[in-house]
């Protein structure tokens, strides 16, 4: 019987606030530094591994969080979300991502329907359609190729789907798999529109719309935008488009698309770069069978997930580790730092997973919680961000926490030995060195070049991005977040907060205004 309870009223959590905290720099320092980089390593799927020698724990805080894990159910209750259980309290929904990379548990069926085969029904129509484009079956007017695909959709229906295009891009180029340009509009603001039509060839550019609801103001406006730009140039939208939605809305069985392709309530926006919102745009982008294999990395992920040892489960691990960061260190920040020009958006996707999801002062059952919730996520690629906010990373008053990624080989393989090493190799050794020197810091008698250390940090590595990889990454962020939320008893599967500022939009747009709203937007010229 799964139990929900707040964290603060877990025995083990108040167990873990009395636990003896660690000194960092002391125990990175040295030949202890040495050995703990050796022996706090969780093994991932497809290559990678998730290593916490430098953060502030030690077995007894380990210990400790498996108990809080076990307390908690963190594990039963990632079963119940994969068997079908109602676990979205917020919007009365089931909570399916994983099922449209594989099958964890038993077959979830609703309303007649299952799930895993109505998943696999729209990738494989997909992945059929994308074939047709490819082979020159499906084309536009003029009878040539199409050869850009241009994503529309805001949210999770572009923040994800880009992250995971850019991250494949180079590795596709080098491996011949790169079959289509791909190309995304998000923002209202009608620039980004204009920029992305502007250096687009619209007689052979193929446009997804993506849209749940099919009610999306800013997808819609960009549609619209699109439509009027493909008419002024001769060409007839409904030759151009297909739409990813769900199968109620006005977009589904609609003669202005070639195609509609269905996602259902049961996968949120910010979950969905593994349906058909990210599996139409990679699969026109680099073909059925590479979209596939990402999906094989995240499936292999899942299932590491659902191991009840903690030190087996890097996703939970690495979710609690967090937990104890937030609730007992106090850290309220944290920064994701991949050092691969490949995951450059991928902060920005984790920004919404993660703080779309527990970003949350109240609990599953609409109660105020009494704790800290999700942290602040923000990065940048390395080593960019050395270059830009470090400083305070080292030298702030603030102590935030620091998620790495970095990968021993690059993906074109182009790389020359400048002044004795590679481009990659000094990439590689950034890392390694700014980790040490978070930790262990640096004395020194001018007080403007002394860093106390004591900053902690975890880095995942592996050979190098690809589907596959790319995929198990995902995953570890995606069921991070689930660990937490759960162990914060928060419902992360709906988006409240994003409500009321479209609400107030729309009254403004009616001229329906009164107060500050209504100074606002005259400041606007609205």
């Amino acid at each position: 019987m799964i139990s929900w309870k707040n964290l603060d009223q877990l025995s083990s959590y108040q167990e873990l606030e009395k636990t003896a905290p660690v000194n960092l720099k002391e125990v990175m320092s040295g030949e202890s530094g040495a050995a703990r980089v050796k022996a706090c390593v969780v093994p991932m799927e497809e290559g990678l591994s998730y290593n916490y020698a430098a953060k502030a724990v030690d077995d007894t805080i380990v210990d400790q969080l498996q108990k809080l894990a076990d307390e908690a159910q963190l594990v039963d209750k990632y079963e119940a979300l994969y068997n079908g259980e109602m676990i979205n309290t917020g919007e009365k929904r089931l909570v399916l991502h994983q099922l449209t990379r594989g099958q964890l548990g038993k077959d979830v069926v609703v309303d007649g329907v299952n799930k895993r085969s109505f998943y696999v029904e729209q990738q494989n129509r997909i992945a059929e359609f994308a074939d047709k484009v490819h082979q020159g079956q499906i084309v536009p007017e003029d009878g040539k190729k199409f050869t850009t695909v241009v994503q529309i959709g805001i949210g999770g229906s572009d923040l994800g789907p880009r992250a995971m295009y850019i991250a494949l891009r180079n590795w596709a180029i080098r491996s011949n798999s790169l079959l289509m340009e791909a190309k995304f509009i998000s923002n209202v603001d009608p620039d980004d529109a204009a920029a992305v039509l502007e250096s687009t060839d619209l007689a052979h550019a193929l446009f997804i719309l993506v849209s749940k609801s099919g009610t999306t103001l800013e997808t819609l406006t960009n549609e619209t935008f699109v439509k009027n730009a493909l008419t002024k140039a001769g060409l007839n939208p409904a030759k151009h488009m297909i739409a990813c939605t769900s199968e109620a809305s006005p977009l589904a069985h609609n003669e202005g698309y070639l195609a509609a392709f269905y996602m259902d309530n049961y996968i949120g926006g910010r979950y969905s770069s593994t349906s058909v919102v990210g599996g139409a745009v990679l699969s026109l982008a680099f073909g059925p069978a590479v979209f596939a294999q990402f999906l094989e990395g995240a499936a292999a992920e899942d299932r590491r997930a659902a191991e009840k040892d903690i030190r087996r489960n890097p996703e939970m691990l690495d979710a609690l580790i967090g937990v104890y960061e937030r609730n007992v260190l106090g850290y309220e920040s944290t920064a994701v730092l991949p050092y691969s020009q490949a995951l450059s958006r991928f902060p920005a996707h984790l920004q919404q997973l993660d703080m779309e999801s527990n970003g949350k002062s109240v609990n599953r059952f609409g109660e105020p919680v009494n704790y800290p919730t999700g942290p602040v996520i923000f990065g940048e690629p390395g080593t960019n961000g050395q270059h830009s906010f470090y400083q305070l990373l080292h030298q702030g008053k603030n102590i935030i926490p620091l998620q790495f990624v970095g990968f021993k080989n690059s993906q074109l393989g182009v790389d020359d030995t400048i002044q004795g090493s590679t481009s990659q190799q000094k990439l590689c050794a950034n890392v390694a060195a700014q980790i040490v020197a978070f930790a262990c810091g640096k004395d020194d008698e001018d007080p403007n070049k002394r860093f106390d250390g004591g900053r902690p940090s975890s880095i995942i590595t592996g050979e190098d991005v690809n589907p596959r990889s790319l995929g198990a990454l995902l995953s570890h962020f995606e069921n991070k977040v689930m660990f937490q939320g759960f162990a914060w008893n928060l419902n992360s599967f709906d988006q409240e907060g994003v409500q009321l500022g479209k609400v107030l939009a729309k009254r403004v747009l009616a001229h329906d205004t009164e107060g500050a709203l209504t100074e606002y937007s005259r400041l606007l010229n609205i």
